[in-house]
């Protein structure tokens, strides 16, 4: 990162002394302009206190600099090619969206994307103040093998067909608008009707780790409670989507789990996993591949299924393990797509690959 004196604010293209009510009415931001392979990426914070700048998973926390006496916090983002990111101001204790960005994802987050970073087609432009459309079926579950009670929301998108399983289902109904983009998709004919199931964890890393418990809830329990919801629900070509720890359940359970899941897309998916990385200082640090790459090396048949791979361009200690999986899996029989999101670990950058990868995990085979 490099902060310099006032007279950057022109080269972004804002006009008017910094503070001044002309030149709020002109901010916009981020913007970035062109520097060397990457880019140079302003941000705006108009208050009177100190903030900084907290990135997800990409950046350690920049500070901003205030313009002279002025209400004027910015800072100069030094970013690579092809980035997406969420990110929040942070003034002392609190969390805040970026009042001059539209793109947010939740009320205390927003988005920024480098120009180069590819488009993101049926996400719409959601802001901090935007409220997020909610599927009118919703199923109490109260599961008696995982304990507790949760509310799983269904959305038969394009009338309903094959059931679409979101793990993390909260983000993308509160953060990020999957309802929507699904329907757009969908009605653009870039992916036949299906149905959404948005599951909620209570617990990400005892549910998500290499357990059976959920994967048995899920087929004992809850996708009967869906077909009875009355929606539209193929049980048949079922889709399990996840991300970081939830794409290794997703892959875990068609691995253990073959005649309930064979269709899987899972982006960022948290392959370094074994039983006790978690506790370790450097849970990456362990062997390579982790759990699932022991699995895989037993040679499991896997000509049943359809597994598309998908892991961040930026999330650097994470490609190794991904590498090895995706080739395991393809060395055991699985029908495999692999790609890299314009991201770090980050749903931001996941939410295109996996309306793409659902698509593709849906198509026929050959």
């Amino acid at each position: 990162m490099r902060l310099v004196g006032e007279d950057t604010f022109a080269a972004f293209g804002l006009p008017g002394t910094p503070g001044s009510d002309a030149f709020w009415a002109a901010a916009r931001t981020p913007v970035s302009i062109r520097d060397g392979d990457g880019w140079t990426t302003l941000f705006l914070w108009r208050g009177s206190d100190a903030a900084s700048i907290g990135f997800e998973s990409w950046s350690e926390p920049v500070p901003l600099r205030r313009a002279g006496d002025t209400d004027c916090w910015y800072a100069e983002v030094r970013m690579p090619a092809r980035l997406r990111v969420t990110y929040q101001f942070r003034v002392g204790e609190e969390a805040y969206a970026d009042p001059l960005n539209p793109v947010g994802a939740g009320g205390d987050r927003s988005i920024a994307a480098t120009p180069d970073a590819p488009a993101q087609p049926h996400w719409p432009a959601v802001g901090a103040d935007g409220v997020l459309p909610l599927p009118r079926t919703r199923i109490r579950w109260a599961s008696e093998r995982l304990g507790g009670r949760r509310t799983v929301r269904v959305h038969p998108a394009g009338g309903g067909g094959p059931v679409v399983l979101l793990l993390d289902g909260d983000d993308w109904l509160y953060l990020h608008p999957a309802m929507t983009a699904f329907d757009s998709a969908v009605a653009s004919g870039e992916m036949p009707p299906v149905t959404l199931v948005f599951l909620p964890a209570k617990d990400r890393e005892a549910e998500f780790a290499c357990r059976a418990a959920l994967w048995e809830a899920v087929r004992d329990e809850l996708l009967p409670l869906v077909v009875e919801s009355g929606v539209s629900a193929e049980l048949d070509r079922l889709v399990v989507a996840g991300q970081s720890l939830g794409g290794l359940s997703a892959l875990y359970a068609a691995l253990e789990f073959p005649d309930l899941v064979s269709r899987v897309a899972c982006q960022s998916p948290s392959f370094w996993w074994t039983p006790d990385a978690l506790g370790l200082a450097d849970p990456l640090g362990g062997p390579v591949g982790g759990a699932i790459a022991a699995r895989l090396r037993e040679r499991p048949d896997l000509s049943g299924l359809r597994v598309a791979f998908d892991v961040g361009e930026h999330e650097t200690r994470m490609l190794p393990h991904c590498e090895l999986v995706e080739t395991l899996a393809g060395q055991a029989g699985a029908t495999v797509r692999v790609a890299r999101s314009a991201s770090g670990h980050d749903r931001a950058g996941w939410r295109q690959a996996l309306l793409r990868d659902v698509s593709w995990a849906l198509a026929h085979h050959g």
